[in-house]
């Protein structure tokens, strides 16, 4: 145990010292000044997140990753088509209303919700979760049935732009980047490990044709739900927002006695959460499962280091790299426009790599497609799509224009794309897309364009023209990692093409005959 707890600690070191060096660096140009409480703050943030991290990511492959497997294989196998069904949605709820960074999301907004503050909290967070269950449901009898992912991805999107031209008709637009947000967040540290095993789970009971490549693909239908279950809430929402509470991003409110009070909420928050998955889990396990106890004892073992991890990465995040992220976009932004565009872009190359989902990911698609989507080239592709989706959510935020202009394009290549590529990469596109914007997105990139977009744009546009930034960032993969797939397509034509001209252009004479 020790030395698997040693390598997650290398993984999270490599993965979050970039980040903190950027922005350390930063903080020592013209280009932003932090002060000392904010610097030590984020430093001590940082090597929090790595503790958090490290923990969280060994939790879940004792507990998340086997649970969501057992429960796909057990329940497939029981042929109880109901069952199954009604479990997925139960615990695509209950998963969802444990991930952290739909929380971080909900906190930022909760005051537009209808009823407000903590219970608007609460709503956004069920809303979210009901989306998701939903949709597991949809993803489910995708696999069991064998359906072709492209076709649902193409009906759902097209509903998604008729629901945004009903918003923008009633004059409601403005709430249209945050249910984007909504499904780009739904996907982090908890659900990930949970459904990819559900999916590889199903699956190979399931069999047939194409079994670890119809595995893929739950990610990126149970990132739909969301956005609708939010566009469906908007409608009930005041259409004027009003400014937006940028008080919120203070360093003194999560410092000093505050500390303790955060880390009391945080310790709440984690244990419902969690607690609401292992109870659900007990009871399957009673009635349908019946897992031997040394499976019970890991899985509890794992649990007991999601949620220590989980606390730690929250808190972190909340200290440290919240507030910091909100101050160096209102003063680098105050600098000039686009050195926080460039800013945006390089932050973007390396933020991905300090997701904890993303190396849960990368981990399964190289374990299904055995070795043939390389977990380097998934990390490029993926850190070049975040480095972009940042810089341009950085021209929408100062030049204020409808995130609908980069999404209707984006999304239309992305499906266009999907007729030309193997169906396992578009599967795995849509996958990371909402596995990239995680936690830190929501808890760093979102304040820094939030911070942006005040120091350009004033508090007022916030709503409309800094939020959205998630939504770009689980976008964008969706093209790199299809071209990708192009890639390997046009790769393989142009090797058939070289063996067939020189087997054509063989001199005959040399072909030996035996009689």
């Amino acid at each position: 145990m020790a030395k698997i707890l040693l390598s997650k600690f290398r993984e999270s070191v490599l993965s979050v010292l970039p980040v903190t060096a950027i922005i350390l660096v930063i903080a020592l140009t013209p280009l932003a000044s932090l002060t000392v409480t904010e610097t030590v703050a984020f430093c001590l943030s940082a090597v929090g997140l790595i503790i958090g991290m490290s923990l969280f990511n060994l939790g879940a492959d004792l507990a998340m990753t086997p649970m969501g497997g057992h429960v796909g294989t057990g329940l497939t196998k029981s042929k109880k088509l109901g069952v199954l069904l009604s479990v997925c949605f139960v615990m695509g709820l209950l998963i969802t209303i444990a991930e952290p960074d739909l929380t971080v999301l909900a906190e930022q907004v909760k005051t537009i919700m209808p009823l407000g503050g903590s219970a608007g909290k609460w709503l956004l967070i069920i809303t979210v979760g009901v989306g998701v269950g939903l949709f597991l449901l949809v993803a489910v009898l995708k696999i069991v049935f064998h359906k072709d992912l492209s076709a649902f991805l193409m009906f759902f999107y097209l509903m998604l732009f008729a629901l945004c031209a009903i918003l923008a008709e009633k004059g409601k637009n403005v709430l249209i980047p945050l249910s984007f947000d909504s499904g780009g967040v739904t996907t982090g540290p908890i659900t990930v490990p949970f459904i990819m095993a559900l999916g590889v789970g199903i699956s190979a009971t399931v069999g047939g044709r194409g079994a670890s490549e119809n595995s893929f693909g739950l990610i990126a239908l149970c990132s739909v739900g969301p956005i609708i279950a939010v566009m469906a809430l908007s409608l009930t929402t005041r259409g004027d927002l009003g400014a937006f509470d940028v008080g919120q991003y203070a360093i003194d409110r999560t410092l000093g006695v505050n500390l303790g009070f955060l880390i009391l909420d945080k310790i709440k928050e984690v244990a419902l959460a969690l607690g609401l998955i292992a109870a659900f889990f007990l009871l399957l396990q009673f009635t349908v499962l019946r897992l031997p106890g040394q499976k019970l004892i890991q899985i509890a073992i794992g649990i007991g280091y999601t949620f220590v991890g989980l606390i730690i990465f929250l808190v972190s995040v909340e200290v440290g790299f919240k507030p910091v992220g909100y101050t160096l976009g209102v003063q680098i932004a105050s600098f000039g426009k686009p050195v926080i565009v460039i800013l945006g872009f390089v932050l973007g190359l390396v933020v991905v790599l300090a997701e904890p989902a993303i190396h849960v990911l990368n981990k399964q698609v190289e374990t299904i497609t055995n070795g043939g989507v390389k977990k380097t080239e998934m990390l490029i592709a993926l850190s070049v799509a975040v480095g972009i989706s940042i810089g341009l959510s950085m021209l929408r935020a100062i030049y204020k224009f409808s995130i609908l202009y980069y999404l209707i394009p984006g999304y239309l290549i992305s499906l266009g794309l999907s007729f030309f590529v193997p169906k396992i990469y578009t599967a795995i596109a849509f996958d990371s897309g909402g596995v990239a914007s995680g936690p830190l997105t929501s808890s760093f990139i979102l304040p820094l364009t939030i911070g942006a977009c005040c120091a350009t744009s004033g508090a007022e546009s916030i709503y409309g023209f800094a939020f959205g930034v998630v939504a770009m960032v689980a976008m964008t993969p969706l093209i790199t990692i299809q071209l990708l797939g192009f890639k390997a397509v046009m790769s393989s034509a142009v090797r058939a093409k070289i063996t067939m001209m020189r087997i054509l252009s063989a001199d005959d004479e040399q072909i030996i005959c035996f009689k």
